[in-house]
């Protein structure tokens, strides 16, 4: 009887099992059936981008918010003129609209104003790029300086400020090895250069030290890189700039715009659209750093970007 009634599959126990597996795979199916319009509709709406997005830097690992608060228009006078109380309440205000990266360097005339406009906010939200001019005699004691007064235990991203000269890469060694130093100390996380030539982008380009590139750029060609190896006098030809830029992408380099208003040039609302259209269009510029002067430039640069993204 044992045997016949194994064979016929008929005990009470086993018969109740699969009945339950067939409920649970109905339900299931049933469920699914319900929900599967919603995560179909859900999956094919496009994504709205943001200037408060925040987005990959290149191949880096690190996140960057689209645009960022640059804290040296006219080598940071016009934002030292506001005053360290304004200064610091438009960085924070800046940071509540989703700027959360701040662009600074040793030479702006805002340096020593960083740490107290930053003090209080989550540091893990924050990215902070700094730069260091020249050639200091001890490297490392110079980018321990930026944590001190920035009263942080590590820079976001370092850069090698205002490079001009073709193959700079050979004289600037030392300080190269330095910022790879730091990098290791934990001190800095990336580390770059900005370049206020076509040269020296093209020597930057060329080289596997960057990890981040900033560079001037706008399609009016206002302020941007030029074929002469000095900072002050800019080119009027945007294309060799998109060149370098490609390969940068290429490279899996993180890009920065600046000059995007080309340094208070364009006061013109459509010049200041159009150059803004054409950052967030090109594939290659990661975030965009913008000099502020209020919260009403906030506002529109936020605006503008918006309505760029949505174009797209």
């Amino acid at each position: 009887m044992q045997a016949g009634h194994q064979a016929t599959g008929s005990h009470p126990v086993a018969d109740k099992c699969p009945r339950r597996a067939f409920l649970a795979r109905a339900v299931s199916a049933a469920g699914a059936a319900c929900l599967a319009p919603h995560l179909l509709a859900a999956a094919s709406t496009p994504q709205v981008r943001t200037a408060a997005d925040l987005v990959p830097l290149g191949n880096t690992g690190l996140k960057i918010s689209r645009i960022g608060f640059g804290t040296g228009s006219v080598g940071g006078s016009v934002q030292r003129a506001l005053g360290q109380d304004t200064f610091n309440d438009l960085i924070r205000y800046g940071f509540e609209r989703g700027i959360t990266y701040i662009d600074a360097a040793q030479t702006y005339a805002t340096f020593e104003w960083i740490g107290g406009a930053i003090r209080g906010l989550p540091r893990e939200k924050l990215f902070l790029q700094s730069k260091i001019p020249g050639q200091p005699e001890d490297v490392l004691q110079a980018i321990d300086h930026h944590r001190q007064v920035f009263d942080t235990d590590y820079i976001d991203s370092l850069l090698i400020h205002c490079m001009v000269k073709d193959g700079w890469t050979d004289t600037m060694r030392r300080v190269m090895d330095g910022f790879e130093e730091a990098k290791r100390r934990q001190w800095i996380r990336v580390q770059g250069v900005s370049c206020h030539s076509l040269p020296a982008l093209r020597t930057a380009v060329a080289s596997d030290w960057p990890d981040v590139h900033l560079v001037r750029v706008n399609p009016q060609a206002k302020q941007i890189d030029g074929p002469e190896e000095t900072w002050d006098k800019p080119g009027d030809d945007i294309a060799p700039v998109v060149e370098q830029l490609q390969l940068m992408q290429a490279k899996g380099r993180g890009v920065i715009g600046m000059k995007l208003i080309g340094e208070g040039a364009f006061v013109d609302p459509e010049d200041r659209q159009r150059s803004l259209q054409f950052a967030m269009a090109h594939s290659a510029i990661n975030s965009v750093a913008i000099g502020f002067k209020n919260r009403q430039e906030i506002d529109e640069a936020i605006e503008r970007v918006d309505r760029a993204l949505a174009s797209l």
